[in-house]
């Protein structure tokens, strides 16, 4: 009898060393089997390894304490103080300590004239920058702008597309895009009146009385009507694409533009590119 005992807990002893053996294995098997699942977690947490590329564009739409958003911005009265976060697009030249700045960010656009920049400062204005202004609102001729005013680089680029405002061309509506990149398609070159009586595509100067170097005017017109636009040449002059562009306009000639929406007693765009289409 005790040997039976013996043998049936001999019996016992292997079968459960058996399971034990099977048991580990299926661990080991359930470890190695999550490994990688834990190695992906590991690196979507580390936000140097696996950040969301949304994550590290700037949102122009977002603004600092204590900054005006756009619709705050164009509330606020003429020859108060404002405070802004925009986004440098482009610039004129700088001269005498000064430099005059078209800006935008998601909502709207900014004409910063003879913003206070030194020469070494001017160089780091290139497109795409966000800057944070304190001036005055003024207004100039129908030119809603900011005057007086300081700056500091943040972090942070933003560089807007052009708008498409041609359909919007003589109706009331066209201000509230004032001096955001726009587009204007289909244009037609009409004449323009030089000092000798003549017709011609483009003149020196508002009444013809520039000379190369001076900014370039030029007439188009879209469904009957007429508007001037203008090559500035403390952005764009001699020599730039733009600017040799319009030299070489014809008078009906039909053209796509891209520029600056601004603002002289009714809408003055400041154009920076100019494609022949008809």
């Amino acid at each position: 009898m005790k040997k039976i005992l013996a043998l049936l807990m001999a019996i016992a002893m292997v079968l459960s060393l058996a399971a034990c053996t099977t048991g580990g294995d299926e661990t080991e098997s359930s470890a190695d089997a999550s490994t990688p699942g834990t190695s992906e977690a590991s690196e979507a947490t580390d936000g140097t390894e696996a950040t969301d590329p949304s994550e590290e564009t700037d949102d122009p739409s977002v603004k600092s304490e204590g900054v005006m958003t756009y619709a705050e911005y164009i509330a606020a009265e003429v020859d108060t103080e404002v405070v802004i976060e925009a986004y440098v697009q482009a610039h004129q030249s700088w001269w005498d300590e000064q430099i005059t700045v078209y800006a935008q960010d998601a909502d709207g656009a900014y004409f910063l004239y003879n913003m206070a920049c030194s020469e070494e400062d001017s160089e780091k204005l290139v497109a795409g920058t966000k800057i944070r202004v304190t001036g005055y609102k003024s207004e100039w001729s129908g030119e809603v702008e900011i005057i007086d005013a300081t700056f500091e680089i943040l972090e942070g680029s933003y560089i807007a597309e052009a708008t498409d405002v041609t359909d919007l061309l003589g109706t009331d509506d066209l201000i509230n895009y004032q001096n955001i990149f726009a587009a204007f398609k289909g244009m037609t070159v009409e004449a323009s009146t030089d000092a000798d009586g003549n017709e011609v595509a483009f003149l020196y100067k508002w009444n013809g009385s520039g000379t190369e170097g001076d900014d370039l005017y030029f007439n188009v017109s879209l469904n009957g009507q007429t508007y001037t636009f203008t090559v500035e040449s403390y952005l764009t002059g001699s020599g730039t694409d733009v600017y040799e562009a319009v030299k070489t306009l014809e008078i009906g000639q039909v053209i796509d533009l891209e520029g600056f929406l601004y603002w002289y007693d009714g809408v003055n765009p400041h154009i920076t590119s100019v494609t022949v289409v008809g």
